[in-house]
């Protein structure tokens, strides 16, 4: 199960809904022909140095279902009510376990389909290893959704133009960096990110862990169903 933030849902409100997800979604998504797919609400399975999860963690979620060719190739079709909450971050997720004083460089290229309705963010999300610290970073985001904290900054880093946002959210401190306009490709390089985080601002030591980066879609509503294609995500660093 990943780390984020605090989950908790209900299986008997779940479980109906992901029944349906199970004919559903994997109609409308290309799972059926995936080299993996499921529908359960925590499935996980490792694919080329890459760990993808459903991760279906808010309460009040509908259906799910995820699918995947390769650790870099993957998707998800989800049919989320129209409330309230983020409901799940079906993401892909690479171990690096390197401090940010010693990491050489850390990049990732993204390139995304995603739906023009719902609401939801398309982002990774960086972990230090003791869950003390999460960087977001938002390439693209729609509907009603906004980050945690109060807006710091806004910065050109690692290949973006951002707007800063810093809070808590009860189990750890928060960085968001919100995209300023919407991008469905590119090439970020973190290390950029997190070498500000630490050094310019000072809100976390450099000799922090960096453990896990994570990739995905952070879903609070998508009514009906809707796709989000991963046509390709790679992360690097050394």
């Amino acid at each position: 199960m990943v780390k984020r933030k605090i989950r908790k849902i209900t299986m008997a409100v779940l479980a109906p809904a992901m029944a349906l997800g199970a004919t559903v979604g994997l109609a409308s998504a290309p799972a059926s022909a995936a080299v993996w797919n499921s529908c359960d609400r925590w499935a996980g399975t490792s694919l080329d140095g890459y760990r993808l999860y459903n991760d279906i963690w808010g309460s009040g979620a509908g259906a799910q279902c995820i699918w995947a060719n390769s650790g870099t190739g993957w998707g998800v079709w989800a049919d989320h009510p129209n409330t309230g909450g983020i409901k799940s971050y079906a993401n892909s997720t690479k171990s690096i376990s390197k401090s940010i004083d010693t990491l050489s460089w850390l990049t990732s290229n993204y390139d995304v389909s995603v739906p023009s309705s719902g609401a939801y963010n398309t982002s990774y999300d960086i972990w230090d290893n003791a869950h003390q610290y999460e960087i977001m970073l938002w390439v693209n985001h729609t509907g009603a959704v906004g980050p945690i904290g109060s807006w710091q900054a806004n910065v050109t880093l690692g290949g973006h133009n951002w707007d800063v946002y810093k809070g808590t959210n009860g189990s750890n401190q928060v960085f968001s960096f919100l995209r300023t306009s919407n991008s469905s490709a590119g090439t970020v390089d973190v290390k950029q990110v997190l070498n500000w985080i630490a050094y310019t601002k000072g809100w976390m030591p450099g000799s922090e862990i960096i453990g896990d980066v994570q990739f995905g879609y952070e879903i609070t509503s998508s009514s009906g169903g809707l796709n989000f294609n991963t046509n390709n995500l790679t992360v690097s660093g050394g």
